[in-house]
């Protein structure tokens, strides 16, 4: 498959599962580019796409914002970016996401089955801390939100105000991230006409997948938050197990 079609496939796909449901952008988005594309690339656009994908939620959809709310999760996220940086040489990635993976493929699918598990408490320094995590684990593979929309989810957050807590953390985390591959030389010139089909191809589906989540139910919306996190863990013990195994 020549690689433009291959981007703007994984691009149309990705587009819509983020505008409906706030996140996800670069796990679907992977899911195809991963077979075709060079490393470099295809992280570079996954942190484009997400970040162009956020930006179009952010003005589509308004509700459940509150500074208040977010400002915790946001300066621990920017403290936790190099720690995840600085970790990352350190680190066994395959036995990294096969851990994670199973964590959210045992927890999330729990989560689903039993709505009615109590609400845990919560403040701003714990808040802060899910959100140094979170900007940590963005750090050392672009997991930016998975832990804070468990996290949310755990906390019994309404639809909007969880979608205005992730959508806008992840905006903060991926703008630091692309001005840093900006700064760095990550991305290149030659990159641009990537960048562009993924920018034609995902605007659309991502403005779709905003009108459809305006319409879905609390209990609709869970399910596919919980769904995609367990999709995730699935794909990260895809991507880890083989290669442990092989060893």
């Amino acid at each position: 498959m020549d690689a433009f079609y291959l981007i703007a496939l994984g691009a149309i796909v990705a587009g819509f599962v983020q505008g409906l449901s706030g996140f996800a952008f670069g796990m679907v988005a992977m899911s195809f580019w991963a077979w075709g594309l060079e490393p470099r690339l295809a992280a570079s656009l996954t942190v484009f796409g997400s970040l162009t994908g956020q930006l179009i939620a952010v003005f589509s959809v308004r509700r459940g914002f509150s500074w208040a709310l977010l400002w915790p999760f946001v300066l621990g996220g920017l403290a936790g970016i190099p720690l995840g940086v600085w970790v990352l040489p350190y680190l066994d990635m395959l036995w990294f996401k096969a851990v994670f993976g199973t964590l959210l493929v045992l927890w999330c699918p729990l989560m689903l089955l039993a709505p009615r598990l109590p609400r845990l408490p919560g403040n701003r320094l714990a808040d802060g801390a899910v959100g140094l995590v979170g900007g940590a684990l963005g750090g050392i593979g672009g997991f930016t939100g998975t832990v804070p929309t468990l996290w949310c989810t755990l906390r019994g957050f309404e639809r909007d105000t969880q979608r205005a807590v992730i959508q806008n953390f992840n905006l903060s985390m991926l703008l630091v991230t692309m001005l840093t591959y900006l700064g760095t030389g990550v991305v290149t010139r030659d990159m641009l006409p990537a960048f562009a089909v993924v920018l034609l191809a995902m605007a659309l589906p991502a403005l779709l997948g905003t009108r459809v989540y305006l319409g879905i139910s609390e209990l609709a919306f869970r399910r596919v938050v919980l769904g995609l996190l367990t999709a995730s863990g699935v794909a990260m013990l895809m991507a880890s197990l083989p290669q442990l195994l092989s060893r």
